[in-house]
C-alpha cells in the first residue's frame, strides 16, 4: 500500500480530516491549505489531516521500509535558538508532518510508549529538551524510539538524574533521558516560509532525512511498531525538561497555515 495526493480539487479519500477551534482545510490551485485565522489559551485550534484517527494502534498503516516525500511551506518562519515566549512573527504552537503512535494528549494524557520519525515543530513556551545541547524547541527532524532495550535498563537512572538536575546542572538528566526516549534529532535550518521538498527514509534501524535533495540528518535508530501519518498545525505546547518541569497548555496567535502541495508515502 502506498498514497500519492497531490491536492487537485478535493481531499483523498484516505486522510481523515481533524478541524477544531475555527481552523480551516481548503484547496486551492493543488495546494492544500491547513490553517486558522486565530488561537487563544481558552480555545484549542488544530488543522489536521492523518491516517490513524479512524483507527486503533494495532492497525495504523505505516512500518519500515519506507520514504515519505511532502512539498510544503508554512506562513511564519520558527523560532530561533535564541528564542522566548515573547518572540514576535514566528510560528506559534506546533506543526509538522511524518509518523507517531500518538502516545499521549498535550494535556499530559499518556496512552503508551512514544514512537516518531517526522519533521516537528514547537514554539516557545513549548520546551521538549530530549536531546542534550539542543533547545528544546524549534524546527527539527526527530526520532523517538521508547521500545529499545536501553529503554527499561535508563528508566531508574533518569528518573534519578532528573531528580538530581531540579538541584544542580541539568546535563545529566538530560544525557538520561535521550538514552530513555530513544531520541534523535537536528534542526532545520531553512526557512519555513520557503517551499521545500521534505524526504524522510523508515528504515529498520535508520532514519534519514532530506530537504531538497540534500542529506540533511541520519540517525542510527528508527520506530519498530507500526504508525500512522499526520500533517498538522496547532496552538499548544508542552514544556517537559530533565529538571523535572512538566506543563502544558495553549498559545495566543494571529492568523497562520501550513500549505502542502503533495504528499507521497512508498514503501522500499
Amino acid at each position: 500500500m502506498g498514497i500519492a495526493d497531490d491536492f487537485n480539487k478535493s481531499l483523498h479519500q484516505h486522510w481523515t480530516q481533524v478541524l477544531a477551534g475555527g481552523a480551516y482545510a481548503e484547496i486551492k490551485n493543488s495546494v492544500l491549505r491547513l490553517g486558522y485565522d486565530k488561537a487563544a489559551p481558552d480555545n484549542y485550534s488544530d488543522a489536521q489531516i492523518d491516517d490513524y484517527t479512524m483507527l486503533g494502534r494495532k492497525e495504523y498503516l505505516w512500518r519500515p521500509p519506507l520514504r515519505m516525500t511532502v512539498r510544503a511551506r508554512f506562513s511564519h518562519n520558527a523560532a530561533g535558538v535564541e528564542a522566548t515566549e515573547t518572540t514576535k512573527n514566528v510560528l506559534r504552537g506546533t506543526a509538522g508532518f511524518g509518523f507517531w503512535n500518538k502516545p499521549f494528549t498535550m494535556q499530559g494524557h499518556w496512552f503508551t510508549k512514544p514512537q516518531a520519525v517526522w519533521f516537528f515543530y514547537s514554539a516557545p513556551p513549548s520546551n521538549m529538551a530530549l536531546v542534550p545541547g539542543l533547545p528544546g524547541w524549534g524546527w527539527k527532524v526527530q526520532v523517538i524510539n521508547t521500545t529499545g532495550a536501553g529503554v527499561v535498563a535508563n528508566a531508574l537512572p533518569a528518573a534519578v538524574a532528573a531528580g538530581y538536575a531540579r538541584l544542580t546542572s541539568s546535563q545529566p538528566a538530560g544525557h538520561a533521558v535521550q538514552r530513555f526516549t530513544g531520541a534523535h534529532e537536528q534542526i532545520i535550518t531553512d526557512p519555513m516560509k520557503d517551499w521545500h521538498t521534505y524526504t524522510l527514509e523508515w528504515l529498520e534501524h535508520e532514519s534519514t532525512f532530506w530537504i531538497d535533495d540534500t542529506l540533511l540528518y541520519k540517525a542510527h535508530t528508527a520506530p519498530t511498531q507500526p504508525l500512522g501519518f499526520v500533517a498538522w498545525l496547532d496552538n499548544e505546547y508542552a514544556v517537559v525538561t530533565p529538571r523535572g518541569e512538566l506543563n502544558f497548555g495553549k498559545a495566543t496567535c494571529g492568523k497562520q497555515w501550513l500549505d502542502m502541495d503533495s504528499v507521497t508515502i512508498e514503501h522500499l
